[in-house]
């Protein structure tokens, strides 16, 4: 049964599993194309070898566009037909082109019938793939009355074989199906761990905001209805507005930097977790126990958007984070590989902003990439 999930085509692992399955499939069902070409060589006609060639021929080419289909889940379902129907009319096309050669003397077109099952589960549903394995039974057992063939023959051939490669190609079909499903449920934890993180950011926000614009709505208000009757109470309430109002700016600068008290630990442990569920490899060196909190908050930070940069841009097997203290320094490392040319660099707007922020602290941001490896070093001044 064709995939019509959409898988990202830079997946590295899912297409190496891609490949070694379509090779695997490829593989199996070719097998089962080069007997019918026996019958081409006990044919003494030649002009029955040349259109049972063409034949074979034509059905091969259908068959690899449906194999090609059957595991490329973000191709056009439009294509992914027309390859189910050119099969369909291959298969059709053998009867009176492959049938008749080497009649009697070998089941050409029951071979061509077993690849025709065998390839039932990469076009249909169980039922359906039935029904369509019952027709091909039946147009062997009139190939071969036609022929003068052994209708007991044809029917081992094309069933006994047919069942065999059928079997082999639903498991592997089966197979590729669930790593489909499960790299969609990394994708997906990946996206829910993102819009938490938005969640998480808009209750801060909230929890920033609400008390103090209630405060401020209050305060105008007393100051408006004060103006006319006690104008001296009303400029020390209006005053008391505008106090309020530059404390809650400074509070949302601080919670949209990322300055409000930040668990690195914690940070850490969310990162790693996010990585390894989306199948990236983590070696993790842990931070300094006597970190600052002002330090552990600037690396949080800049911990937070190479773990979002590893995701995104990048198709990463391994990440590794490590911490360090030097004196009076503390060196945060985060390196991956998988880095290709359309990933972050140096001049990214996040990574420029956590650079501007870090130098504001006295710290320092550097990016580099070698090869396929890109790396991330953050140094934040701390204090004895």
């Amino acid at each position: 049964m064709a995939i019509e999930a959409v898988i990202p085509r830079a997946d590295r692992r899912l297409h190496r599993a891609r490949q070694a399955t379509l090779l695997s499939l490829a593989t199996g069902v070719w097998a089962s194309v080069l007997l019918p070409a026996v019958g081409l060589t006990r044919e003494p006609d030649p002009r029955r070898v040349a259109l049972g060639a063409a034949g074979i021929l034509a059905f091969m080419i259908a068959q690899t566009a449906v194999l090609y289909a059957a595991v490329t889940p973000w191709l056009d379902p439009l294509w992914r037909r027309r390859a189910q129907l050119s099969l369909v009319a291959a298969a059709v096309l053998t009867v009176p082109l492959v049938g008749p050669v080497a009649a009697g003397a070998w089941p050409t077109w029951a071979w061509l019938g077993a690849a025709l099952i065998g390839m039932a589960p990469l076009l249909l549903r169980l039922r359906a793939a039935l029904v369509m394995a019952a027709g091909v039974l039946l147009v062997t057992v009139a190939v071969a009355e036609w022929t003068g063939g052994s209708i007991a023959r044809h029917l081992a051939v094309t069933g006994g074989v047919g069942v065999g490669v059928a079997a082999v190609n639903g498991f592997q079909v089966w197979f590729w199906d669930l790593l489909v499903d499960a790299r969609q449920g990394q994708a997906a934890q990946a996206r829910l761990a993102a819009a938490e993180e938005r969640l998480r950011f808009a209750r801060d926000v909230h929890d920033v905001l609400g008390h103090s614009l209630t405060v401020i709505a209050l305060k105008a208000e007393l100051a408006a209805r004060l103006a006319t009757v006690d104008p001296e109470r009303a400029g020390r309430e209006a005053t008391e507005v505008q106090r309020l109002a530059a404390s809650a700016l400074a509070e949302v600068r601080e919670t949209v930097h990322g300055y409000r008290a930040v668990d690195l630990g914690e940070q850490l442990e969310a990162v790693v977790g996010v990585l390894r569920s989306c199948g990236v490899r983590c070696a993790v060196v842990s931070p300094p126990a006597d970190l600052p909190q002002r330090a552990a908050t600037e690396l949080a930070a800049v911990l937070r958007e190479a773990g979002t940069n590893v995701l995104r841009h990048s198709r990463a097997d391994w990440c590794r984070i490590q911490f360090q203290r030097e004196d009076d320094v503390v060196r945060m490392t985060v390196a991956n590989d998988g880095a290709d040319d359309r990933g972050p660099d140096g001049h990214s707007h996040g990574l420029r902003g956590l650079g501007d922020r870090l130098t504001a602290a006295g710290g320092e941001l550097r990016v580099r990439r070698d090869d396929a490896v890109f790396t991330i070093e953050a140094a934040v001044p701390v204090t004895s």
